[in-house]
């Protein structure tokens, strides 16, 4: 007999835990931790969910994952409706694998330490752009440098210049992630979804074909996804649309927990020139602050764990939100100490995932943020106006909710005597 994790209270009948799952997923998850601990479940639509809280539940995902016990595809088939259908983590197992060895090359350390440079300058020009004094919308700023610095550096200065203003397309692009109402449904946020989607792939499915017809002096990421031994057009043109998104969603939401943490935090943001300081800043915003709700999969097998069994069908997820916050790992989970990864695990933290689905795009994102940091702090003195801010509700990515502004005035230059 199949013994589910024990369930969390609140459920309705018929919807179950459904309203708050959408609604606020993270005070339904510290619920069920303060019921049952570290192993639960929840009443969804399509079946049971079983959330999995901590480090150790954490290996044990990852490595049923690696064994394809639970499967990212069946997980985010919910996506289907944004990308074609055998897009990354939509495609069979084989096929996933090979689209990530032709990224994965993108992201290797020696070629993203080359791309320091033009981070830095599409920094600088930013904070050039700005009048002398102002407030801004840390959202605002910084989701579209993001996206300028990615199609930058991976597509050229052609594409930068195609996707530059289209942060409000990504947004909108990014409302399709409802795990619930089928895509054919033609809800308002479905409607935006889909065409934010057409438009952007309009625009990439240009530059693939414009890049096959002339050649880069220097072969370059677009020239290398154009000639990709892919099976369709379409399918190369969401994989651009995928990584940009995927990097706009995750990286702007880290990088600006990231600066308001260092603004509430005054004499940690005097140290953000010391580069291993400034690394374990950014690890302590990801503990508090990870901008990915939920990981997710679905079993393909009954999975024995503990002393339950996870039922084939069974949605699984990790919730970083709640792991990363765990007394039993960190200490003083709730305070901001960016020195605890002194002596306290990093490998304890989720937001990036683990396994064979790690994030290919980790360490780019970590060096991107270091830059951005490093400059804003070095040409601005920046004061947050809008108190403790918190996250968005709901299930889409762990943006800060607004308003949330930072008044800024640029520093003077610092002339040395001749």
């Amino acid at each position: 007999m199949v013994t589910l994790p024990p369930t969390v209270s609140g459920a309705r009948p018929l919807l179950g835990h459904t309203r708050e799952f959408l609604r606020d997923p993270g005070e339904l998850v510290r619920r069920g931790h303060a019921e049952h601990g570290r192993m639960f479940s929840v009443r969804l639509p399509g079946g049971p969910g079983v959330v999995l809280l901590g480090q150790d539940n954490a290996k044990f995902f990852h490595a049923e994952s690696d064994a394809l016990r639970l499967s990212i595809r069946e997980a985010y088939r919910f996506l289907e409706h944004m990308f074609v259908h055998n897009t990354f983590w939509l495609a069979e197992h084989e096929e996933y694998l090979r689209q990530r060895a032709v990224l994965a090359p993108q992201f290797r350390g020696g070629r993203v330490r080359r791309h320091v440079a033009e981070m830095d300058r599409r920094t600088t020009a930013l904070i050039d752009s700005l009048p002398d004094a102002g407030t801004f919308e840390p959202t605002d700023l910084l989701g579209p440098l993001v996206i300028e610095i990615a199609t930058s550096l991976f597509l050229g200065d052609d594409a930068a210049s195609r996707f530059r203003g289209l942060q409000s397309e990504f947004r909108a692009f990014a409302d399709g992630m409802d795990p619930l109402l089928p895509g054919w449904v033609p809800a308002p946020h479905l409607l935006r979804s889909h065409r934010a989607r057409d438009r952007l792939r309009r625009i990439t499915s240009a530059l693939v074909a414009e890049r096959r017809a002339i050649p880069a002096e220097e072969p370059d990421f677009l020239e290398l996804m154009a000639n990709a031994p892919l099976r369709d057009d379409d399918l190369l043109a969401d994989l651009v649309v995928m990584l940009v998104w995927v990097g706009h969603e995750t990286t702007t939401g880290h990088l600006c927990w990231a600066l308001i943490d260092l603004l509430r935090h005054p004499h940690e943001l005097a140290r953000v020139h010391d580069e291993a300081f400034l690394g374990r800043a950014l690890k302590e915003s990801e503990r508090l602050h990870p901008v990915t709700p939920f990981l997710a999969r679905v079993a393909t097998v009954d999975i024995p764990h503990e002393t339950y069994v996870i039922p084939r069908g069974a949605a699984v997820m990790l919730h970083p939100g709640v792991s990363h916050r765990d007394a039993g790992v960190f200490s003083d989970p709730g305070e901001y100490r960016p020195d605890r990864f002194l002596t306290e695990p990093a490998s304890a933290l989720q937001a990036f995932g683990g396994g064979i689905h790690r994030c290919l795009g980790e360490h780019f994102a970590q060096l991107e943020m270091k830059v951005v940091i490093t400059r804003l702090a070095e040409h601005l003195e920046m004061r947050l106006l809008d108190g403790d801010p918190v996250a968005v509700r709901g299930h889409r990515s762990n943006w800060p909710r607004r308003p949330c502004r930072v008044a800024y005035a640029k520093r003077l230059p610092q002339f040395s005597p001749t």
